[in-house]
């Protein structure tokens, strides 16, 4: 009996070792490491691939109802319109892998920044949309995959020469790296990180604003890490730096990328800061304004879109992020911590 039981495990553990290595979430991610690591592999994908379009980093939309879509232009489709512009498909060439579905149909980005504008707007009946304005429209999933397309896009027409021998550097297919033949130089895409803290003091959290954000728009602090620094020092650092608070407390909450002002990663945190010094001392260089929120303002600024905060005396109702920056999960994740000890009090 033993014995057979010790078969019996060692067959099911090979078994769910088997299951766990053949799941559609692997199988997708070594396709595409393949990918981008086969040249040949790559360029064969891109005749049966799908196609995001960018114009000058600009993402294509389709509105459809009140919804705005982002379309999957289909390799023949991306043909008619290199044909045209009496372009050669050649151009499919300085596309990005960005990702690919669940049947391994893969996903591609192109920028068309040197054709005509209105001609393909008019050909595919749509438009050309600033990033940050497509945040607002399109759904969770789109916007995540256009941040990361943009922010690939962006880095390859800014790494188009080694910045040892100053000669230009190869793109590989995949668009995963570039390379200096002349100095033998790899160069990968990075990200820089980025702390997001929303700080708070128990019972209310600091929201802030600059001066280049839409009117009545508040969000939580932010700033790059600088060399050698950990999250918690970044963190600590730039609330002191910010609104001159010292934090007793952070916690992490969760990670996203955003494509602004480049490829950023950013760190989400929550920060209690000491209760005997809660005076704001901000930072008018970084700042327009920043002022303590209870969690009654926060939830009617939850419940505002941007295009209601107007007042009729040309005022600005405060107003929070789209549901698609992490900063709107940190204020979110405030509320719900909040209510929560209202309800335990009770």
């Amino acid at each position: 009996m033993v014995i057979m039981a010790a078969i019996y495990l060692a067959a099911y553990r090979r078994s769910a070792l088997f299951c766990r290595s053949h799941s559609t979430y692997v199988r997708k991610m070594r396709y595409l490491n393949k990918l981008k690591e086969d040249d040949s592999l790559c360029r064969q994908a891109q005749t049966s691939g799908t196609f995001y379009i960018f114009h000058n980093l600009s993402p294509f939309l389709q509105k459809v109802g009140k919804k705005y879509l982002t379309p999957q232009l289909s390799a023949a489709e991306m043909k008619r319109i290199l044909e045209k512009f009496k372009e050669t498909e050649q151009w499919i060439e300085k596309s990005v892998l960005i990702g690919c579905s669940d049947e391994h149909v893969p996903h591609f980005a192109l920028d068309l920044g040197a054709l005509e504008k209105s001609v393909i707007e008019a050909e595919l009946k749509g438009s050309f949309t600033d990033l940050r304005k497509a945040f607002f429209v399109v759904d969770e999933k789109d916007s995540s995959l256009l941040a990361s397309a943009q922010a690939l896009l962006r880095w390859h027409d800014s790494h188009q020469y080694c910045s040892k021998t100053g000669q230009p550097t190869q793109k590989n297919v995949a668009g995963s790296k570039r390379v200096c033949h002349a100095s033998g130089i790899t160069y990968y895409p990075q990200m820089s990180p980025v702390v997001i803290i929303l700080v708070s003091d128990g019972s209310r959290c600091l929201l802030a604003r600059q001066a280049s954000f839409p009117q009545g728009m508040y969000t939580a602090l932010s700033g790059f890490c600088d060399i050698g620094e950990a999250v918690e020092e970044a963190a600590r650092r730039e609330v002191a730096e910010e609104v001159g608070l010292e934090v007793e407390s952070l916690w992490y909450s969760a990670s996203q990328h955003w494509p602004f002002p480049s490829s950023c990663l950013m760190i989400a945190c929550h920060a209690l800061v000491r209760r005997q010094q809660l005076e704001i001392s901000m930072n008018s260089l970084e700042l327009e304004e920043a002022r303590w929120f209870g969690l009654e303002e926060i939830m009617e600024g939850l419940k505002r879109e941007p295009n209601s905060a107007k007042q009729d005396n040309g005022r600005f109702l405060p107003w929070f992020p789209p549901k698609q920056a992490i900063a709107h999960k940190l204020i979110n994740e405030w509320v719900k911590q909040q209510t929560s000890q209202s309800t335990q009090v009770l």
